[in-house]
């Protein structure tokens, strides 16, 4: 999961070194939390948070079948 939402990610900031994931797994959920430049927030955020929306949307369609734990997607500055 972590491989997939820095494919998603990377492209879409101007400073894809900056882009970096952290996990944490608890007993019901997964967090995973998604760290990019400050400059790139907007970017990943998108107007009213369309592009956030899409892109929890695409790894909630990728975990769901494979894991039994709730799986949330946390942009943290």
């Amino acid at each position: 999961m972590h491989e997939l939402i820095l494919t998603i990610v990377k492209p879409l900031v101007d400073f894809p070194e900056d882009v970096s994931v952290h996990e944490v797994e608890e007993d019901h959920h997964i967090s995973y939390q998604l760290s990019v430049n400050k400059a790139d927030i907007g970017k990943i955020i998108g107007k009213k948070g369309r592009v956030a929306k899409a892109i929890r949307t695409v790894v909630y369609a990728a975990a769901g079948s494979k894991q039994h734990k709730k799986i949330y997607l946390e942009i943290v500055e």
